[in-house]
């Protein structure tokens, strides 16, 4: 696996909203969220720049995936601020967050197991003009295309994922929350998601992964947030990741 070439593609980079500030797709300070009375963030500060790949990092339970879902609103209680393209949304629900052009792709994925591949890729809603179209979508992901009318629930592990991926280009989403989408899946499936998200980074996309998979991230990120007990202990660039490999794999407790 090699770092992508970050240039976009002839079929465009996403638009983004319109006024939207330059720099950031997501800010957040001092994001707290809770589980009913469970505080797991504990002030995260950070941003998601717009075109980038940004990687959480962390072992089970470290607050990566409570993360993503406080960025969507899915939590029970946030506090501190969440701007998206500069648009604070720390009081909206989450159909209006998404409306700004934001999709998560949650390690459960999310598709309907007895609705048709195709009929899955026909019910997001519209979130931006330049949506993919499903043929677009079947030429990104060959095997969705050879299982158009299989059930979601005779789908493989590796195949569910890329529908639940492609489900979110369809409704025109410009940043994208992908939680561990690698985990639990073959060896060659996870090269075909690299070549996938180093596509999408291609095409203009703004990307946040959350993964253990350091080897799977590494290639792949512009920079990485190492998340433990929902506070971020290290945030690295791509270029350090090597340097400090043996640190990252503490945190990691691989």
């Amino acid at each position: 696996m090699t770092r992508p070439d970050c240039t976009a593609s002839a079929r465009g980079a996403p638009q983004d909203a319109p006024g939207a500030a330059t720099g950031a797709a997501i800010t957040t300070v001092d994001l707290a969220a809770y589980y009913g009375q469970s505080r797991i963030l504990h002030g995260l500060s950070f941003e998601l720049r717009r075109h980038e790949i940004l990687v959480l990092l962390g072992r089970n339970g470290s607050g990566r995936t409570t993360t993503m879902r406080a960025i969507m609103g899915l939590v029970d209680r946030r506090e501190g601020s969440v701007r998206i393209f500069g648009r604070e949304t720390i009081s909206d629900p989450p159909f209006r967050i998404a409306r700004l052009g934001l999709g998560y792709c949650p390690e459960e994925r999310g598709i309907f197991a007895s609705l048709s591949c195709e009929e899955n890729l026909a019910l997001p809603p519209r979130l931006g003009d330049d949506r993919m179209s499903v043929e677009e979508v079947y030429e990104l992901f060959p095997n969705l295309a050879e299982r158009r009318r299989t059930p979601g629930m005779r789908l493989s592990g590796g195949e569910q994922q890329m529908l639940a991926i492609a489900r979110i280009l369809r409704s025109g989403a410009r940043v994208l929350l992908l939680d561990e989408i690698s985990e639990g899946l073959a060896p060659t499936i996870v090269d075909r998601l690299f070549d996938t998200v180093e596509r999408l980074r291609r095409l203009g996309y703004t990307i946040m992964m959350s993964e253990q998979n350091l080897e799977f991230a590494k290639s792949l990120a512009d920079r990485f947030l190492v998340v433990e007990r929902g506070r971020i202990e290290l945030a690295l660039s791509a270029g350090e990741i090597d340097e400090r490999s043996e640190l990252i794999h503490r945190h990691l407790g691989v």
